[in-house]
């Protein structure tokens, strides 16, 4: 603005003398050569005043031309480019856009010419070009891309957070359960409130090949505090394989979950179960897969086969496998569509002078230990046969498993001392049968929750048609378990004795009833009936104990 400013002090300073000297050179010559008077004629004055009138008409067309151009000058800083261009460059449309004054013919001087006559004025013209590819410049300076955000939310099961590709995600979960438990009977356990699990973690995926899932259980009493945690590579829905710590494929109830448990504890063939002192959970790796969509499933896995905390202490692993047939799946039967039938084997390595002892002869109730823990030393070998029938809200579940394990060179262990002799194994045997119904008409998922149609309270279950009194469902199971430690006789001469025989044996009968107030909350109450028949614990005398059972589930 200084400069323009500047720009039009000079034109005034340098064109003011040259139009007086124009208007005297213009004079003739009888006029200014008359100087008998002293002062000027009317004629001079008159004539010096047009010229003034037409320099004042100069300055104003100026004036105009300087805020053209202060304004040309300021339309860039409003976001738009602009290029000088000559006037005479442009098109006749060009013309439109010069101030009213520099158009207008002006008034012609005494000798014929033009009294003010304008050339070679610059004009502000925009340049389409130019101006369009700035601004797309200036625009993408000004706002720069941005990557697209994560997305966050709740797929009905849990919440999430996943990648805007899709590739990956994780999500929170985790369940608490919180027992009352009373007992009666001579010599049982206190009544006591007990937290039985408390577990939270993460689960997820990257890409579309790999899951993968982390579990903890803050209340963990056995075992370490970490319960889950492996990749599992998904080649094909025919061949996955997964490897770090989790379940071992055996037998039919370890595939299911806590929170589907249809009773408060398993049934006592749980009790045979590799790992089970660490719920069921070690180190190791399996191949696994589901064919013809999942009419046949199958596992087999190594693992270190002395749950989570224990490092192996042989150079065997324990071996296990498991396959899972549903011969109707893709059937229109309805009746049939969901029976499915199984059997998992294992074969592992006992190791005496590590201290190993058979399974842990405490039923889950806690309510007594019905057999001993003997010292074995050699292979352990387990069979399993199951079979699943679900129709609509009814289910029917079933279980037989058998364990022998091996002590061999263990005769030093015993009392008496009898030097390095083996004796007769240990055989064990458990099976259950349990059934479940849905009252509210509900249908029961294989290893899942029941879609509750009317919820008390919470959340709406989707697919849910408003509030009610929740999902009910009635409870009844058989279980059974028997062991043997075969007596032995040693009639040598430098180490002769006699080890006992251990025959025991525990039925029981569960009756129950789930509430599920909403798909999230789960109600349980049971009433055990455990029937000892040949007590295992010296001063017990047989009898039947009595347990009541409640735990209420909350899970996200």
């Amino acid at each position: 603005m200084r400069s323009l400013t500047t720009l039009f002090v000079l034109l005034v300073v340098f064109m003011a003398p040259g139009s007086f000297a124009h208007a005297q050179g213009a004079e003739p010559a009888s006029k200014t050569a008359a100087p008998t008077s002293g002062s000027a004629s009317k004629e001079e004055v008159n004539q010096l005043r047009s010229e003034v009138e037409a320099q004042r008409k100069t300055i104003e067309e100026l004036k105009a031309m300087v805020q053209q151009l202060v304004d040309g000058k300021t339309a860039p800083a409003a976001g738009t480019l602009a290029s000088v261009k000559p006037a005479a460059a442009t098109d006749s449309t060009a013309t439109s856009a010069l101030p009213v004054a520099a158009t207008t013919p002006q008034p012609v001087s005494s000798d014929g010419t033009d009294g003010v006559r304008l050339m070679n004025t610059l004009l502000v013209q925009p340049d389409p070009g130019i101006e369009s590819g700035i601004i797309d410049q200036t625009a993408t300076a000004a706002a720069p891309k941005k990557d697209a955000p994560l997305t966050a939310g709740w797929n009905g099961e849990h919440f999430f957070i996943r990648s805007p590709d899709g590739q990956f995600s994780i999500s929170p979960y985790g369940y608490v359960d919180t027992d009352y438990r009373a007992y009666k009977g001579d010599g049982a356990p206190s009544d006591t409130f007990l937290v039985r699990r408390a577990r939270f973690g993460f689960q997820g995926n990257y890409g579309s090949h790999f899951d993968y899932a982390l579990l903890t259980d803050a209340n963990s009493t056995t075992g370490a505090i970490v319960r889950d945690v492996y990749l599992n590579v998904r080649i094909k829905p025919e061949f996955q394989f997964q490897a770090g710590q989790f379940k071992e494929p055996f037998a039919q109830e370890t595939g299911i979950g806590a929170t589907n448990l249809d009773f408060v504890e398993r049934g006592l063939q749980s009790m045979l179960y590799p790992c089970a002192v660490t719920a069921y959970r070690c180190p190791g790796i399996t191949l696994h897969g589901d064919i013809d969509g999942g009419v046949l499933q199958y596992w087999a896995g190594a693992f270190n086969g002395r749950g989570g905390v224990t490092a192996n202490v042989t150079n065997e692993p324990e071996f296990v496998g498991r396959l899972r047939l549903y011969p109707w799946r893709k059937t229109k039967n309805e009746w049939f569509r969901q029976l499915a039938f199984g059997g998992s084997i294992s074969h592992g390595r006992s190791r005496g002078l590590s201290n190993d002892v058979n399974f842990s002869g405490t039923l889950p109730d806690a309510t007594y230990a019905f057999f001993p823990q003997l010292r074995i030393n050699g292979p352990i070998e387990r069979y399993e046969g199951e079979f699943t029938y679900i129709k609509s809200g009814f289910a029917l579940r079933g279980e037989y498993v058998q364990a022998q394990y091996q002590r061999d060179g263990v005769g030093s262990e015993q009392v008496g001392g009898l030097g390095f002799l083996s004796l007769p194994g240990i055989g064990a045997k458990a099976w259950n049968i349990g059934t479940t119904y849905l009252l509210t008409g509900e249908k029961r998922p294989e290893n899942g929750t029941p879609r509750v149609r009317h919820p008390l309270f919470g959340p709406d279950t989707p697919g849910g048609t408003g509030r009610g009194w929740g999902a009910w469902e009635v409870t009844a199971r058989y279980s059974g378990i028997q062991s043997n430690a075969p007596a032995a006789n040693f009639f040598n001469y430098y180490t002769p004795g006699f080890v006992p025989q251990y025959n025991y044996h525990t039925d029981q009968f569960t009756f129950g009833f789930n509430w599920y107030p909403n798909y999230w909350v789960k109600y349980q109450f049971n009433v055990d009936i455990d029937q000892l028949k040949q007590p295992s614990v010296t001063g017990q005398v047989p009898q039947n104990f009595f347990v009541l059972m409640q735990e209420l589930q909350f899970r996200f």
